[in-house]
């Protein structure tokens, strides 16, 4: 082969593969602000029975409501929040990126039952959306789509790191 023959597939190659990888990098993310979510318990007593954080992706910054209501099944969440720390940002970042798809197409209230049996339930919102959206999720696996799993994993972990 010609050595510009080569110099031309290797620049369109080169080409293509940074627009697609600008293309993925975009379309990762469902939320570009922020991100309400939490945790919540109905019969509980302490301080971990409610806890709400908000993401704000723009600012790089997390904060913790302190109000600790028990979310509504008919409305988003509003809170009152102070912030955490710098290092508890860098600890959720990248939830946005997590949220699935398929979440999207939910529609807002509950997925499963959540604290139904005393298990507690998450919280996730997308308040600043076109259309806010929000969603109460079962922490039982086998009361949840397959595909919520990886999430409700996730949430759980990144929420025990949080004050």
């Amino acid at each position: 082969m010609r050595p510009s023959l080569l110099l031309s597939l290797a620049g369109l190659l080169a080409a293509s593969l940074t627009t697609a990888c600008k293309k993925d990098a975009d379309s990762t993310s469902p939320i570009n602000g922020e991100l309400v979510f939490g945790q919540f318990y109905g019969f509980c007593e302490g301080e971990r029975c409610i806890d709400i954080y908000r993401l704000n992706t723009a600012a790089g910054t997390v904060e913790e409501d302190t109000t600790d209501r028990y979310p509504s099944l008919n409305q988003p969440y509003t809170g009152q929040y102070v912030p955490l720390q710098a290092s508890h940002y860098a600890q959720v970042r990248d939830l946005p990126q997590l949220i699935p798809a398929q979440l999207l197409q939910l529609p807002n209230g509950t997925i499963g039952a959540p604290d139904a049996t005393d298990a507690g339930g998450y919280y996730l919102s997308l308040p600043d959306a076109e259309t806010p959206r929000f969603w109460l999720i079962d922490t039982q696996k086998r009361n949840i789509p397959a595909d919520l799993h990886p999430l409700v994993d996730t949430l759980r972990a990144r929420i025990q790191r949080l004050p």
